[in-house]
This record gives structure tokens, sequence and C-alpha cells, in this order.
């Protein structure tokens, strides 16, 4: 799913940009870096970057996920998947901005090479790993032993990709 928004001025807001420290990214979130940009390259489009920003948004959903039991694009509280990567990852300041976002989850766990062939199966996920825009990517992967609701408090692995572009 993806979302172009062209912004004029907004109203600075408080986010992750101010509070950045340094993370650990898994073997995992490492994996589908590298494979999602070799995908990139083999159809001659850019690499990309990843964004704490992007990446504090991606593990924010990933860990609301599992804990209340759900899977979706849309946040927790209904709101649209856009609103809650716009709190982290801010327009103001750019006149062009744009988000998607790949989700997945698989019990008891994914490698990198089943997430991206999974994603690359998908016609909607697979436009998203291969669209020119985007320049920054944040990862998060989640595996827990329980999770609740849709995922029948089976062990699991939960992993979302928030991409972004701004200019």
């Amino acid at each position: 799913m993806a979302l172009v928004v062209a912004v004029a001025a907004l109203a600075p807001v408080a986010t992750a940009r101010q509070q950045q420290k340094a993370r650990t990214y898994s073997t995992l979130e490492i994996g589908i870096l590298q494979q999602l940009n070799a995908l990139r390259t083999s159809h001659h489009l850019r690499t990309i970057t990843l964004s704490h920003q992007l990446t504090t948004a991606a593990m924010s959903h990933t860990r609301d996920m599992a804990s209340h039991g759900y899977f979706a694009h849309d946040s927790g509280d209904g709101s649209a998947f856009w609103k809650r990567i716009q709190h982290y990852y801010v327009p103001s300041g750019y006149g062009y901005w744009s988000v998607g976002e790949n989700l997945l989850w698989s019990s008891p766990d994914v490698d990198s090479a089943e997430a991206i062939k999974l994603w690359f199966n998908s016609p909607e996920h697979k436009k998203n790993m291969l669209d020119p825009r985007w320049r920054e990517i944040g990862i998060a992967a989640l595996h827990t032993s329980s999770a609740p609701g849709v995922y029948g408090d089976h062990e699991v692995t939960i992993v979302t990709t928030d991409f972004g572009v701004r200019r």
C-alpha cells in the first residue's frame, strides 16, 4: 500500500528525529535490506538506505500488532498507516513526501529470502519493493514466543517495512 502527498507547509511536529539513538539491526532485518537492494539493482533501480525515523515507525507498529493481536496496515486505533508513519517521518520542510508499507507474519519464523519471495509474489507488495521513488526504508522484525489474537497464541515473527521519500 502506498500514499503520495504533495506537501505545502505543515506545522513542525516533535518527532523521533529529535530523539535519534543508535539501533542494532537483526540478521533478518539486515538480510531483508540486502536482498531488497539486490532485487532493486537487478531491476535497474537505485538502492535504498535505512532510515532511523522509518525504522522507529515500523518497530512501533510491529510491537503494537504483536501485543494487541492484529495484523493490518491501519494502526490499532483505526488510523491510516501513513498518519502513523508521518508522526516519525515528518513531511514538513519538504515539497514532496510519500510512504508505503509491506507487512508479513510467519509462524514460527521467516528468513530474509523467504520474506522477499513472499512479497515479490504479491502484486501490491512487489510494486512497493520496486517503486523507483523510494529512497529510504525502515525495517522492523519482531519474534515472539506467543502472540494473541490473529496469531492464535503461537510463536510468530512479524515484519514491517516502511518505505519513504522526502525531497
